[in-house]
């Protein structure tokens, strides 16, 4: 029913406003055996050991603490430590029982039975208890994320996957759409409801079959035994559920909040390690250890204060060496003379490479942005693949890099979506078939990205194309180093296929909802953009590319070639998501899907998560770890330094650290 999703934004938009002015299987995985040995912290300096309070600042606020819904970075940076799931990580990566302390699935591994952790307790902003954590609390997640009314950006790693998610979803979507429909008929004059679709125009709404909340497959039976049965076997399941509408909450409070849960640090009940006790939007929010937390032994910090800066990048390295924050990124622009400083050298570490995201630059299919940009112009462009050829060839990626790691530039480059060293069966699956010759790779080529821009020239004046193609690129002012980025973009591209075949346009974006104003309203042409791996296979870096994401709208195309094209790649990956019980086969599918997407020009890859360099009193080496998911944002098990590493430090400690993970 994902073209009933579609019509329905509109009802769903006027819904939420209206809403909103209201108040005998398998063996038992490997956390069941003893824990494997974390890596020893760096010890570079003492480990503070009384009012371990960690100093940041932060420069951009979040829209809300909703942890059902949202699935963006800044606002998981928060979430993740305050609620926790049934499972978490240690630092190498391995699973480790949380909230659940252990589990089995059955034979097929489409049911999966967690036992739930006694004695925990959901408490309220201030830490007192309100009620025990148990196993209806995941039925309750389960139940709101699927209902259509909620509208949850992470709605999608239940859909398809837990029985009775899509039914339930698609059923509440109807009930939304019915409240706004109209009386018709249709073509042979028979009685039917019609809805306005998000092109204004009215269609039939199609009638849905009644499915019950009770239905879907996630249930408690009993207290402290919860059960999840899916449509299909999924041999990573477990990787999934320390995420999104898999994470608990009380469902009498949520009943209680209704539209306003998570719109503050009222609105929310705490089981994780940490309790967000203050939250002053656009000032300060501070984290502080949950005094009720199950596992307290492991919670080295007193708290977090985040203070609010919009000049955080500029100003947090002159507040670090004055001793006024815990952590500051150092700027690309300033980092070869703070390098070459004594002083400040000593102090300055990369962070450690990030393979749970990557980042690629889209082509907007859909182009939603204002007519002095010429969206018309642009749809017939990108709708030929010569033309995303040319680019493609044209973009070289090493001197945009540079502006984000002048030390190291080449340590960012990702040649594929699914980052090499993500996910493993008998191989890295970035060298499974077709894929490897991208991860061997560079996309760049001069005389190709030419022969390329003569053969689109040609094609594009004939179906009525106009030159120089105007490509409008926008970047989120917040982020740092991303507008000078988007400068080195457009001038590497425009001097390969000349300011007469194409004319990029840099345009800053607001500072706050950029990714609703401009990503997700698709107002751009070309544009970087990101995904985080939500579970352990490559399965999960498809879903940018879903035809009901809002990543590149390529489903809105209206050129007939473009669609054939990504029918094909939807085919392609649903028959690599039917291989379930050989994973070499399965990654090499996956791997042809997605070498068949860079094929046609349809992305062109371009880093892991940047790889800063800060100076920062915590270590990366002794906290949680996973390729995916929310393990890097958490800091339950990280110490306080009484001063940050150096370069040598850290790349003796992150030695170390890939030895121990090598086993």
């Amino acid at each position: 029913m994902k073209t009933m999703k579609r019509l329905l934004a509109a009802a769903l938009a006027l819904t939420m406003a209206l809403s909103l002015a209201a108040c005998g299987g398998s063996s038992a995985p490997a956390a069941t055996q003893a824990p494997a040995a974390n890596a020893a912290p760096a010890e570079t300096a003492a480990a503070v050991t009384e009012n371990a309070v960690y100093r940041t600042l932060y420069a951009s606020e979040v829209t809300t603490l909703n942890y059902l819904t949202t699935g963006t970075t800044n606002e998981l940076t928060v979430l993740a430590n305050v609620v926790d799931g049934l499972v978490e990580y240690d630092s190498l990566g391995n699973v480790q029982p949380a909230l659940a302390t252990d589990w089995e699935s059955n034979e097929d591994a489409t049911v999966w039975t967690f036992h739930i952790r006694e004695g925990v307790n959901w408490v309220d902003k201030d830490g007192k208890v309100v009620a025990p954590v148990t196993a209806n609390d995941w039925v309750s997640s389960a139940q709101y994320a699927c209902d259509a009314v909620n509208d949850s950006d992470t709605f999608y790693t239940m859909s398809g996957v837990i029985a009775g998610a899509d039914a339930y979803y698609d059923w509440t979507a109807y009930q939304m759409a019915l409240a706004n429909a109209v009386d018709g008929t249709d073509e042979n004059g028979n009685p039917v409801k019609l809805i306005t679709n998000e092109d204004g125009e009215q269609e039939v709404l199609e009638e849905v079959p009644e499915f019950a909340a009770a239905d879907i497959g996630v249930k408690a039976v009993d207290d402290y035994t919860l059960e999840f049965t899916l449509e299909s076997p999924r041999p990573y399941f477990l990787s999934m559920v320390s995420f999104g509408p898999y994470m608990p909450v009380y469902g009498p409070f949520l009943t209680e909040c209704g539209s306003k849960f998570g719109t503050d640090n009222s609105t929310l009940l705490y089981n994780g390690a940490f309790i967000l006790s203050t939250y002053e939007p656009q000032q300060q929010r501070i984290l502080t250890k949950n005094p009720e937390y199950w596992d307290l032994d492991n919670v080295f910090l007193d708290a977090i204060q985040m203070t609010y800066n919009a000049e955080a990048s500029s100003i947090s390295t002159t507040m670090y060496q004055s001793g006024d924050v815990d952590q500051a990124d150092v700027p690309s622009n300033l980092l070869s003379a703070m390098m070459a400083d004594p002083a400040t050298a000593a102090l300055i570490h990369p962070t450690r490479a990030d393979t749970s995201y990557a980042y690629w630059y889209l082509f907007n299919f859909d182009p939603n942005f204002d007519a002095e940009y010429e969206p018309d112009n642009w749809s017939i462009a990108v709708n030929n693949e010569n033309f995303r050829k040319s680019v493609v060839h044209a973009f070289n990626r090493m001197p945009a890099l540079a502006t984000n790691d002048r030390v190291d530039p080449e340590s960012l480059k990702n040649n594929t979506i699914t980052p090499a060293t993500f996910a493993t069966a008998s191989k890295d699956f970035a060298y499974y078939g077709d894929l490897a010759k991208y991860t061997e790779g560079d996309n760049f080529d001069q005389d190709l990205a030419l022969q390329y821009r003569d053969k689109a020239v040609s094609e594009l004046t004939a179906a009525g194309a106009k030159f120089p193609v105007k490509m409008l690129m926008c970047y989120n002012p917040t982020t740092p180093n991303w507008a000078e980025e988007c400068q080195v973009v457009e001038q590497t591209i425009e001097n390969i296929l000349g300011a007469d075949y194409i004319d990029i346009i840099v345009q800053a974006g607001p500072e706050t909802g950029f990714l609703g104003a401009i990503r997700r309203t698709g107002k751009y042409a070309f544009m970087k953009c990101n995904w985080g791996a939500d579970y352990a296979d490559p399965e999960t870096w498809t879903d940018p590319f879903a035809d009901d994401s809002n990543y590149s709208f390529i489903f809105n195309s209206t050129d007939a070639g473009t669609l054939a094209l990504y029918d094909e790649y939807l085919k392609l990956v649903a028959d690599a998501k039917a291989i379930t019980d050989d994973m070499d086969a399965r990654y090499e599918a996956f791997a042809k899907a997605e070498a068949f997407l860079l094929d046609h020009a349809f992305a062109v890859p371009f880093s892991i998560s940047s790889r800063s360099y800060q100076m920062c009193n915590l270590s990366d080496f002794d906290g949680q770890y996973a390729s995916f998911g929310m393990a890097n944002l958490r800091y339950k098990g990280k110490h306080l330094y009484s001063s940050s590493m150096g370069l040598e430090e850290y790349q003796k400690a992150y030695a170390d650290w890939k030895a121990q993970l090598a086993g």
